[in-house]
């Protein structure tokens, strides 16, 4: 972890800190993660996906362009499990075989590696990230939901712009998510876009699941048009944390770079808040959520 004037940083925000994220409705921590987790997300993702055999799971195609997704069980129950889910352009449609190797292909993992994967949990219910979030008022920060997000050269595709509460809908609205860059982040090789003060507006969009059939995800409310041109590129380091207001407006642009643009994403909800029935994301009655360790 970081040191500042001698003393290790212990992910606590400063007064300044907590201000800018509520004016900004986010905050960007460089050097967060160390150089020695950076690499541990990185070396076990690669190991996930070595392990991984593309036929034991249907072609989940994870997208937010048009806000469509793939609504079938696997997506669905993913929030249970180490899930794989493919880019959009991953398979030839003549031949069904992956056009890139299988590295190249996915588009992220998850979402629950943040209690199932012990690199990921180590990070994700450390002290510090406990720390910053308690900072921002968050006093039983509990992970419900966690992606290793691969952007690829070429094929990293883009996220459109949305909101995380949209997804991740609590009584009162609670969701904070943290993501971290695991590589350097440059708009060429498709890094985050926010939306300063976009967070004060509530949340104009849900996705839906009918908790009686938990089949089919429906959408309910429009965003606004956003103008692209107003959002922030939040350039940065590898190792840096962004921490994001459920509210705030992001996206990503495709990496039409030569370089990838890995990433690791967990949200947190307050564990005191309602969790609504209709999130697609449902836990297993044995495996609930847990919070962090006081």
């Amino acid at each position: 972890s970081r040191v500042a004037m001698g003393i290790a940083f212990d992910g606590t925000l400063t007064p300044e800190q907590v201000e800018q994220f509520g004016k900004d409705g986010f905050l960007v921590l460089p050097d967060f993660a160390s150089p020695e987790e950076v690499e541990g997300m990185l070396s076990r993702a690669d190991e996930l996906v070595d392990a991984f055999d593309p036929a034991t799971v249907p072609r989940s195609i994870f997208t937010t362009k048009d806000q469509k997704r793939t609504s079938d069980a696997y997506f669905l129950d993913s929030g249970n499990h180490l899930s794989f889910f493919f880019e959009e352009d991953a398979f030839d449609e003549a031949t069904g075989e992956l056009r890139q190797a299988k590295s190249r292909s996915i588009n992220k993992i998850g979402h629950a590696m943040h209690d199932l994967d012990p690199t990921f949990r180590a990070f994700s219910r450390s002290e510090k990230v406990g720390n910053t979030l308690r900072s921002l008022g968050m006093d039983k920060p509990t992970p419900v939901q966690s992606m290793f997000i691969f952007k690829n050269p070429r094929i990293g595709g883009e996220v459109s712009a949305h909101q995380d509460s949209t997804f991740l809908h609590t009584d009162p609205m609670t969701c904070t998510g943290i993501w971290i860059a695991l590589q350097d982040c440059s708009i060429g090789n498709g890094c985050l876009w926010a939306l300063k003060g976009s967070h004060v507006d509530g949340v104009a969009k849900r996705m839906v699941v009918d908790p009686r059939t938990r089949t089919k995800v429906e959408f309910e409310g429009e965003y606004p048009h956003w103008d692209l041109n107003e959002f922030s590129p939040l350039e940065v380091k590898a190792g840096t944390m962004v921490v994001l207001h459920g509210e705030n407006v992001h996206y990503s642009a495709p990496n039409t770079s030569a370089k990838s643009r890995h990433a690791y994403s967990v949200h947190f909800v307050n564990g005191d808040a309602g969790w609504d029935k209709r999130n697609w994301l449902q836990r297993n009655p044995d495996f609930p959520f847990t919070p962090l360790e006081q």
